[in-house]
C-alpha cells in the first residue's frame, strides 16, 4: 500500500537546518518535514559550546573579523563571498533567535553572554575575542526546542520517524521524495514543488566520533544516486576533546573558559603548536598538536590520549602566566562554581562516563571524528548546484552539516555550525518557497516507486553470507585508521581496495526480520551501504588531493600547495566508480597565506 502526499515544500530532516527552512519556508508555502527522527531527539542538540555572531557585547568586534576569522579557519578553501553573507547575516539571525525565546546566558547588564572559541579572534591584536554567544552547554539544544516551538506555531505538517530512501527527479528538476514509514513499513510518496536535504553528517563512518547514531550521511548518499556531485569530501574535521574511546564532546567552551591541554610530563604543550593562541587554536591544529603528543610518546599511559585540566587552580596559574584579564580590566580568576555554572552537562558527562569531576580532576580527552566540511554542494541561498559551472538543479535545495556552501572549506570554527544552520536553513527556506510559489507541481515519475522497492529487495533478499555488523565494524575502524587525522598515499590506497572488498560483500547482506513494522535491521543495514557509499567518496578525494590543508593532513605531502590545489573536489559515484572533478575556490579579500596562530 502506498499513500501520495501533496506539498510546495518538502523538508527532509528535522534538525536545526531543517526547522529554521520549515520556519521559513512555511510563511509563504504549504510545508511539510519528513525526518527519521522526532525532531526533537535531532542531533543539533548535542551542539554546545554556542553560536558566533560578532555582537560586540563583551568587547570590540566586527562581522568582518569573524569573516576573516572564518576564511583563515577554513585554509583559505571557503568562499569567501558566501563567508562574508554568513558572518553578516548572524549577528540578526541571534538576535531573532532571542526574539523567539531562545534562553541565551546573560551578562550583568541583560545582554547575551559571550566567550571565546578557538580560532575567533581580534584581528588587530591576534588575541581571542568573545564572540561565541551561549545558553550555559546546552546552545544546540536551546535552538533546536525554539525552532521546533516555533515550527508548531506556524502549523508545520511533520512526519516523524520516516526515512527517506529516493529523490524523485523528472527532467532535470525535483518532483518529491519517496520515504518508507517505521511504525508501519509502508511506502509513501511526497509530490512537491521544492525539497530541501537538511539531514546532518556522516560522522558515523569513522570508529571514535562525537556524532549520533542517526548520522549516516542519507542526504548527501540520496543525491550522489541521483547524479548530485558531494563537495569537498575529504575534509572531515576531528575535534580535539572527546572523551577518550567514547568520542562524547567535551566542547571546546571549556577551554574558552580557560581550561590548558596537559601531556604526560605535564607540561602545557600547546604553546609549542600554537604560540599565540595556543590551547585555542583552531580545531585542526589542536587536533594534529594532540596526535603528534601521542605518537612521540606524550601520552598518558601509553593510552594514545592527553589531559584536558579545567581545574580552577589550573586555569587561574595559566591565566595569570597569559595575562588573561576580564573585560572590565581585573585578572581573571575563576572558581569551581563558576566553571560548573557554565558547563553543567559536560561536567554530568564526565562523572557518568570517566567517574571523574572537571573541577576537581583532568579529564582523559582524544580526537574524534566530529563534523563533515563536505557535502551537497550549494549556492549562498541553499540551491544544489551539480557541476563546475555552479548550474542549479531546479527544486532541489541543501542546507546545514548535509551541505556544502561552502563557508568551512577545509576546516570548521567552533560556533559555526550553528551560525551556519541558522543562516542558510533560513535562505533555502525562502528561496524554496519562492520557487514554489512559481512552479508547476510536477508530474511523479511512471518508475517513481522502483529504485525504492529495488534497495529494499536487495536487503531482504541476499544470499546472507555476509554481516552488516561485521562490515560496519571493518569499515569504521580502517577509515579511523587509515583516513583519519593523518593520512599518507599507503593508507589511502589501501583503504580504496578495502571499501571495493566491504562494497561487493555487502551485495551478500540479507535482513533476516521480515516484518514490516519497526524494522530497524532493515533501515541499520540501508544506511550501512549510503556510509559505504560516501566513504569511498572521501577515500577517493583524500587520495587525490596530494597536500595537507585544514582537516586533511597527508604526511607525505605535508605542505599546503595553493598553487595545485586551491580548488575545491567535486565527486560523483557512477556504476560503483568514482570520478572526481574541480571548480575554484571564489577569493575576494583575502589572498591565501600561512596560518599562523
Amino acid at each position: 500500500m502506498t499513500q501520495t502526499h501533496i506539498y510546495d515544500v518538502v523538508i527532509v530532516g528535522g534538525g536545526g537546518a531543517g526547522l529554521m527552512a520549515a520556519l521559513h519556508a512555511s510563511r509563504g508555502a504549504r510545508t511539510a518535514v519528513v525526518s527519521k527522527l522526532y525532531p526533537a531527539r535531532s542531533h543539533t542538540g548535542a551542539a554546545q559550546g554556542g553560536i558566533g555572531a560578532a555582537l560586540g557585547n563583551v568587547e570590540e568586534d566586527h562581522p568582518e573579523w569573524h569573516t576573516f576569522d572564518t576564511v583563515k579557519g577554513s585554509d583559505y578553501l571557503g568562499d569567501q563571498d558566501a563567508i562574508e553573507f554568513m558572518c553578516q547575516e548572524a549577528v540578526q539571525s541571534v538576535y531573532d533567535l532571542e526574539h523567539m525565546g531562545l534562553p541565551f546566558s546573560r551578562l550583568p547588564n541583560g545582554r547575551i553572554a559571550q566567550r571565546p572559541f578557538g580560532g575567533h579572534t581580534n584581528n588587530v591584536t591576534g588575541k581571542p575575542v568573545r564572540r561565541s554567544c551561549y545558553a550555559a552547554d546546552r546552545t544546540g539544544h536551546m535552538i533546536l526546542q525554539t525552532l521546533f516551538q516555533q515550527c508548531i506555531k506556524n502549523q508545520t505538517v511533520f512526519f516523524d520517524e520516516f526515512h527517506v530512501m529516493d529523490l524523485l527527479v523528472v527532467n532535470g528538476a525535483v518532483a518529491g521524495v519517496t520515504a518508507i514509514e517505521l511504525a508501519t513499513g509502508e511506502i509513501h510518496i511526497f509530490r512537491s514543488k521544492a525539497v530541501i536535504f537538511a539531514t546532518g553528517g556522516h560522522g558515523r563512518i569513522w570508529e571514535v566520533t562525537s556524532n549520533a547514531y542517526a548520522y549516516t550521511g542519507d542526504g548527501v548518499a540520496v543525491t550522489m544516486r541521483r547524479g548530485v556531485p558531494a563537495e569537498d569530501m575529504e575534509f572531515f574535521q576531528f575535534h580535539p576533546t572527546g572523551i577518550v574511546k567514547l568520542g562524547i564532546l567535551i566542547t571546546e567552551a571549556v577551554r574558552g573558559e580557560g581550561g590548558v591541554l596537559i601531556n604526560n610530563q605535564g607540561e602545557r604543550f600547546m604553546e609549542r603548536y600554537a604560540h599565540s593562541v595556543k590551547d585555542l587554536a583552531s580545531r585542526d591544529v589542536v587536533s594534529r598538536a594532540i596526535y603528534l603528543e601521542t605518537r612521540e610518546g606524550r601520552d598518558i599511559n601509553g593510552q594514545k590520549y592527553v589531559l584536558l585540566d579545567a581545574r580552577p587552580e589550573t586555569i587561574n596559574r595559566y591565566a595569570e602566566l597569559d595575562g588573561r584579564t576580564r573585560p572590565d580590566g581585573t585578572p581573571y580568576r575563576v572558581t569551581a562554581e563558576e566553571i560548573l555554572s557554565k558547563i553543567p552537562d559536560i561536567a554530568d558527562f564526565c562523572r557518568t562516563y570517566l567517574g571523574v569531576d572537571p573541577v576537581k580532576d583532568p579529564m582523559p580527552v582524544q580526537p574524534t571524528a566530529h563534523y563533515a566540511m563536505g557535502g551537497i554542494p550549494t549556492n549562498k541561498y541553499g540551491e544544489v548546484v551539480i557541476d563546475d559551472q555552479n548550474t542549479v538543479m531546479p527544486g532541489l535545495y541543501a542546507a546545514g552539516e548535509c551541505a556544502c556552501v561552502s563557508v568551512h572549506g577545509a576546516n570548521r570554527l567552533g560556533t559555526n555550525s550553528l551560525v551556519d544552520l541558522v543562516v542558510f536553513g533560513k535562505h533555502a527556506g525562502m528561496r524554496a518557497a519562492e520557487y514554489a510559489r512559481g512552479a508547476a507541481l510536477p508530474e511523479l515519475p511512471a518508475d517513481a516507486l522502483d529504485f525504492t522497492l529495488a534497495q529494499i529487495d536487495r536487503l531482504k533478499n541476499g544470499d546472507g553470507s555476509e554481516n552488516v555488523a561485521d562490515i560496519g565494524h571493518e569499515m569504521r575502524t580502517m577509515m579511523f585508521d587509515d583516513v583519519g587525522v593523518f593520512r599518507t598515499q599507503e593508507g589511502l590506497t589501501q583503504a580504496m581496495e578495502k571499501l571495493q572488498e566491504l562494497r561487493q560483500r555487502f551485495q551478500h547482506v540479507r535482513v533476516s526480520d521480515p516484518s514490516s513494522v519497526y524494522n530497524q535491521e532493515l533501515f541499520s543495514a540501508w544506511e550501512l551501504g549510503n556510509m559505504l557509499d560516501l566513504a569511498l567518496v572521501t577515500t577517493a578525494s583524500a587520495l587525490a588531493r596530494q597536500e595537507s590543508r585544514g582537516g586533511h593532513a597527508r604526511e607525505d605531502f605535508p605542505k599546503r600547495d595553493d598553487a595545485s590545489w586551491l580548488k575545491h573536489t567535486l565527486a560523483w559515484l557512477e556504476d560503483g566508480q568514482v570520478r572526481l572533478g574541480y571548480k575554484p575556490v571564489v577569493v575576494t579579500k583575502y589572498q591565501p597565506k600561512e596560518r599562523v596562530y
